[in-house]
């Protein structure tokens, strides 16, 4: 009586990789060299030619190295690619940075020309209502040039208090019951960029 044994099944492997994580291309070729060693020796032993199935397999695997040559300079190229983007991509960024303030600070510097001929003016000047008049319009070219930046000052006084945009300083108490809560005064300005807040306004709340 004939005995069959079960043939083993093996755990199927993922798509593209071998047991033990070997990739599938490598596998293939240990297949191919295996497989031809094979052959090879088969035939010796029955007296067959096996010429033309060794440089048909030798063909293969001469294929499946050029494949793997070019995926692996693909791959080192790409790495390189990557690298340069990145360093390039960190200095960019670096310089952005430092220079980001030179168009405001450009602007600015006519207000820096105006206050050192007020300056050198002062020295010899008799009229106080000209020196107001000077500083006043200094002030409104400042004001003019940030406010083309995008800074804007908050308006906070009689406002309720807003912990996002003022910070309380004092209480003192209020004038009128409507003020309870509210801004009395305002002790230095808060200011917005794009509707951001750079600066809180510090205050004084009404209770």
């Amino acid at each position: 009586m004939m005995l069959f044994r079960k043939k083993k099944t093996m755990p199927e492997r993922p798509q593209g990789t071998a047991e033990g994580g070997t990739p599938e291309h490598a596998m293939h070729e240990q297949d191919l060299t295996a497989a031809s060693e094979a052959a090879a020796e088969r035939a010796a032993g029955d007296g067959i030619d096996t010429s033309n199935e060794n440089d048909r397999l030798r063909g293969e695997l001469d294929a499946i190295r050029a494949e793997h040559a070019a995926i692996h300079d693909k791959y080192v190229r790409l790495h390189a690619e990557f690298d340069n983007f990145r360093k390039r991509t960190a200095k960019e960024r670096l310089e952005l940075i430092e220079h980001a303030a030179a168009g405001t600070l450009k602007h600015m510097l006519p207000v820096m020309d105006d206050l050192e001929r007020a300056i050198t003016n002062n020295a010899t000047a008799t009229d106080v209502n000209a020196l107001k008049l000077g500083f006043e319009l200094i002030h409104q070219k400042l004001a003019g040039i940030l406010a083309a930046q995008g800074l804007k000052p908050m308006t906070a006084k009689a406002e309720v208090f807003d912990a996002d945009l003022h910070e309380a300083i004092a209480q003192a108490p209020a004038p009128t019951p409507d003020l309870r809560g509210r801004v009395v005064d305002v002790v230095e300005n808060g200011y917005t960029l794009h509707d951001k807040v750079v600066r809180f306004a510090k205050v004084v709340v009404g209770q």
